[in-house]
């Protein structure tokens, strides 16, 4: 399944990619399919066998991948035409 990432929510004053604790998300396949995760299912969710999950659409869609460091929970992050990205920073919030 394909999703694309619609909205995120933060944690706090700060605004990265560490710090976002929910998304809200629709199926690609079916735009009447919403839904909502916290980062550490969706995190899983992505890293699962056939997920994919982006943000925006058409020709400006981006990959959302993993990371992984070495001294935090992993987080997602977006990455385009080879180079990390911070398009889910740019998403509205809720």
């Amino acid at each position: 399944m394909a999703i694309e990432i619609t909205h995120v929510r933060f944690s706090g004053n700060v605004k990265n990619e560490q710090s976002i604790v929910r998304y809200k998300w629709r199926n690609v396949a079916n735009l009447n399919q919403t839904g909502e995760n916290d980062k550490p299912s969706l995190v899983a969710w992505v890293d699962g066998a056939n997920n994919d999950a982006y943000v925006g659409s058409g020709p400006s869609r981006v990959n959302v991948a993993v990371i992984r460091p070495a001294n935090t929970d992993p987080y997602l992050r977006t990455h385009a035409d080879g180079d990390w990205s911070n398009n889910l920073l740019s998403l509205d919030t809720f």
